[in-house]
């Protein structure tokens, strides 16, 4: 089985709109479009509820796809305005924040949503989530698949996608059932 992690394209941003309703913008939808691989027909689609990430997986992929609450991104109050480049990748590091949802519950979360996707996937099939980059940072850290999650963060585009193979039935923690592909 694989499991393919979609990092939302840039969404357009108003700061007098929460960052959680915020939808792709024209050049994000064009991004989303572009990106290949497709997945196969029969991949299993499921995205975070927030606009950016399913806008981007249903460009990308061509169809609708299932939501699912537990792939939204890292829930924090934060400011809008300067310095969030910092807080984030600070979070992704390990610091913890006043107010910022603790790594534990997010990294608990993903690797839920990923566990309950495989499952209703068909075996030796695809799983495409659609995500968040800090989430997702998280969730790659937890499995013990990075080893600077800050640099990571930094560095992922918008979109990104991670192609990751998955052993689902192996009786061996998180960390030692996946492995990166592309």
């Amino acid at each position: 089985m694989e499991i393919w992690w979609l990092r939302h394209a840039m969404p357009s941003v108003d700061p007098d709109v929460p960052s959680s309703d915020w939808p792709l913008s024209a050049d994000g939808l064009a991004a989303a479009a572009a990106l290949r691989p497709l997945p196969p027909p029969g991949a299993t689609l499921l995205a975070s509820p927030e606009p950016k990430a399913w806008q981007t997986l249903e460009t990308y992929a061509g169809r609708t796809c299932s939501r699912d609450a537990r792939l939204r991104e890292v829930d924090r109050d934060e400011p809008f305005g300067p310095g969030f480049r910092e807080r984030r990748r600070a979070y992704v590091d390990g610091v913890d924040h006043p107010g910022w949802e603790p790594r534990a519950a997010v990294a608990a979360r993903l690797q839920a949503t990923v566990d309950d996707g495989l499952a209703a996937a068909e075996p030796d099939g695809v799983l495409v989530l659609g995500t968040h980059g800090m989430a997702l940072t998280v969730w790659l850290t937890s499995v013990g698949l990075l080893d600077d999650p800050g640099a990571f963060w930094a560095g992922l585009g918008f979109p990104t996608l991670l192609r990751l193979a998955a052993d689902p039935g192996s009786a061996q923690p998180p960390a030692t059932r996946v492995r990166w592909l592309g």
